[in-house]
C-alpha cells in the first residue's frame, strides 16, 4: 500500500499488502497527535520498513516520548514529514533502540486502506459516539502474536 503525506514530500510503501489491523484510537495521546476526537492507525510489520532508508529518514523529524504502562515504558519514536508537519507512523523501541514488530502508520496517508472493520479501541476515553455493532476495547486489547499496537 502506498503511504504519502499531506504535502507529498514523504511517500514510501508499506511492507505488506494489507495491514495485520486498522484502530480507532480514542486515548488522551491520540487526540493530541491527531487534534481531533480519534487517530486512526494502520498495523504494519516493522520489518522490511525499519531500519529506515536514508532517503526516508531524512524527509522526517523524530520526536521521543515514553509509551504507556502496556510497553513497560519503552520510548515511542513518533515521526513527522519534515516539510508539512504531517504525522505518518510511530513504533515503539526497546531500550536498545529497536523497532517493536509493528509499526503504526497513520490511516489518513495509506492510500486504499479499507476502513469498515476498524477496531475502536481506548473507548473509555471516547469523546463521540462509537457505532453500535463495532469491535470496541474499553483500553488496548491485548496484544497478540505478531502484534505489538505501540498504545
Amino acid at each position: 500500500m502506498r503511504v504519502v503525506c499531506q504535502c507529498g514530500s514523504v511517500a514510501f510503501d508499506t511492507p505488506t499488502d494489507k495491514p495485520l489491523a486498522v484502530y480507532h484510537c480514542h486515548c488522551l495521546e491520540c487526540q493530541k497527535q491527531s487534534a481531533s476526537a480519534f487517530g486512526t492507525s494502520a498495523i504494519f510489520p516493522a520489518q522490511g520498513l525499519f531500519p529506515l532508508s536514508a532517503g526516508l529518514r531524512d524527509r522526517l523529524t523524530l520526536y521521543k516520548r515514553p509509551a504507556s504502562r502496556a510497553f513497560s515504558g519503552h520510548d515511542m519514536d513518533c515521526y513527522f514529514c519534515s516539510t508539512c508537519g504531517s504525522r505518518v507512523m510511530h513504533v515503539a523501541v526497546d531500550d536498545d533502540g529497536r523497532p517493536r514488530l509493528t509499526v503504526s502508520i497513520k490511516g489518513g496517508l495509506v492510500e486504499g486502506l479499507d476502513w469498515s472493520a476498524a477496531t475502536h479501541i481506548w473507548t473509555d476515553r471516547a469523546v463521540v459516539e462509537i457505532p453500535a455493532g463495532r469491535e470496541t476495547y474499553p483500553g488496548s486489547p491485548a496484544p497478540t502474536q505478531g502484534r505489538d499496537d505501540g498504545k
